[in-house]
């Protein structure tokens, strides 16, 4: 494989690119790396590369001209056949993915950014993909290069010496690497886990595999979202702690007060499935309750039978699962009660959080996830055309619409309550 680095600082690659396996694999003819520096390409006595940019602002952008005349250089010596990258922190986001597919490349070149980045037209006028190797920003592209360089060469055969050493590496399959241990077999009162010397291999991999769950579970437990998982894994995960986020979190079914047609403050009846699924969605998110609002004599008696039917009437006999859903239901009369139980449930009052299919929101929902870990937060879902201004004025935050890039916004209650929960807590919580 060829690679070219197009940087302002060919020195920074001296050390890197004659230490350990990339050494040896460019001495084996493995890769080559050939660095370019876009001041051969400047006419000035000072070799400018960098302007100031249109419009002002602090910085200073890399000229067009010597990267241009850098790469039509690098096209000519392989025939425009190098796959080209950008080093750059606004970039799609490197992973084992991408670099397992720019090993199967012939020729890559990476241009490593420096100042406040390059100028734009640079992208339209070659096939450019702009790569970041993190959520952070560098003096310049080239370290994050160097890391990319790293990571694609070690993929090519030979390099490593044994093509499998990075078959249970790390990413490699979805998930974090498994811990290892050499000798000695105990070193200050710390040993080696039993099983790996056991000789047992069937029971090595699956003790690795848990491990590798393990460790992903704890720190990158994003990663998990894009696995597929048997019922061995599964069991294994169920076993890991979890934060239990849910706990901190209640929902208030409000029918007081709420908007109608004319936009009057006024209360509405219940509906019974909308009490079913708020139910059953707070009992398997795991949820703190569930609070049906509601001031009006007759309803309450209603709620109350409903209650009833389903957790100590015959409905409960039959459905224990519903029972256990209808355990997580609270009456109350109107948001300030719901409020004053969480506080003597908790030990604090709750944040007050509002829904809304009306823009554009002022609080996402990550932060309502980190909310969750100091304090309880209360949703407010509003019923018939939405909360009254009474309560929102009550609320110390609000949710944007979950469809507010289109025109048709219209949920049910009880299908907004549902998505809204999911994108707090997620399915690993």
């Amino acid at each position: 494989m060829h690679i070219h680095i197009v940087t302002l600082f060919p020195e920074f690659f001296q050390s890197p690119l004659r230490c350990g396996l990339l050494g040896k694999a460019i001495e084996e003819g493995i890769i080559t790396v050939h660095l370019h520096n876009p001041r051969k390409f400047t006419s000035d006595a000072h070799q400018s590369v960098d302007d100031r940019p249109y419009g002002g602002g602090p910085g200073m952008v890399m000229l067009l001209d010597p990267l241009v005349q850098t790469l039509e250089e690098i096209d000519r010596q392989n025939n425009g056949e190098s796959k080209t990258l950008l080093m750059a922190a606004s970039g799609y986001r490197f992973n084992q993915q991408m670099a397992c597919s720019l090993a199967k490349e012939e020729s890559i070149t990476i241009i490593c950014g420096r100042y406040e980045g390059v100028d734009a037209r640079l992208t339209e006028l070659f096939p450019i993909s702009p790569i970041s190797i993190g959520s952070y920003v560098l003096n310049g592209g080239e370290t994050a290069a160097l890391g990319v360089l790293e990571a694609v060469s070690r993929l090519l055969p030979g390099f490593m010496g044994h093509d499998e050493s990075g078959d249970d590496e790390s990413y490699s399959h979805g998930l974090l690497e498994y811990p290892h241990y050499t000798r000695p077999p105990e070193y200050r009162g710390l040993k080696v886990p039993e099983i790996l010397t056991s000789g047992n291999h069937a029971m090595i991999s699956r003790w690795r595999r848990a491990k590798s769950l393990e460790a992903t579970w704890k720190m990158q437990p994003e990663m998990l979202k894009e696995n597929f998982f048997d019922q061995q894994d599964i069991f294994i995960l169920k076993q890991l702690p979890r934060k239990r986020l849910g706990r901190n979190l209640f929902v208030a079914l409000v029918h007081y007060p709420v908007l109608d047609r004319e936009k009057k403050s006024v209360a509405v009846s219940l509906t019974n499935l909308d009490i079913h699924d708020i139910a059953r969605c707070s009992c398997s998110y795991g949820m703190g309750g569930a609070f049906i609002v509601t001031p009006l004599t007759d309803q309450k008696r209603l709620l109350d039978e409903i209650i009833t039917h389903w957790t100590s009437g015959a409905g409960g006999q039959s459905n224990p699962h519903r029972a256990m859903a209808f355990e997580s239901i609270i009456p109350v009369n109107c948001v300030e009660e719901a409020v004053e139980e969480i506080s003597q449930i908790c030990g604090q009052p709750p944040y007050l959080l509002a829904s809304s299919a009306q823009g554009p929101g002022d609080v996402s929902f990550t932060e309502v996830r980190r909310f969750l870990g100091q304090r309880p937060v209360l949703l407010l879902l509003g019923t018939s055309q939405g909360l009254s201004p009474l309560v929102l004025k009550q609320c110390q935050g609000m949710l944007p619409p979950l469809r507010y890039l289109d025109s048709y916004n219209h949920l049910s209650v009880r299908m907004a309550g549902a998505i809204i929960i999911d994108r707090i807590l997620g399915d690993l919580d």
